[in-house]
């Protein structure tokens, strides 16, 4: 059988010599690297004491914003009448000055001074 003159024996690209499969070998795996996210930073709210705000309207507004339980929120609404503050939680910045302006509108509306700030954990 001759060889037929339209049809050259040599391929006419390099790649059209080698099969896919070891095309893909050749070439290794293509592999991307992940980026490691970094994590957000965490902020501490912090309510501080004062002595004008009442102590079942501090125990309401952790329950509220802060959805402690009424025996959690009774017990960090004690420690921050003793010691002059506490955290109510730890979040991200956006949610930490989210529940601080929270905080400050309830205060207001009823006529109290409780502040509370955000501050890194």
């Amino acid at each position: 059988m001759a060889a037929d003159p339209k049809k050259p024996d040599v391929p006419a690209r390099p790649e059209d010599a080698v099969s896919r499969p070891e095309r893909e070998r050749d070439r290794g795996v293509a592999t991307r690297q992940r980026r490691k996210l970094k994590r957000p930073p965490k902020f501490k709210v912090i309510l501080y004491n004062d002595d004008y705000t009442p102590m079942e309207f501090v125990v309401s507004l952790l329950e509220q914003v802060f959805k402690r339980g009424p025996s959690e929120a009774t017990q960090l609404m004690l420690t921050i009448h003793r010691t002059g503050s506490g955290c109510a939680g730890v979040y991200v910045l956006e949610v930490a000055e989210t529940k601080v302006a929270s905080v400050h509108r309830m205060a207001e509306r009823r006529g109290y001074p409780l502040r509370a700030g955000a501050e890194p954990e």
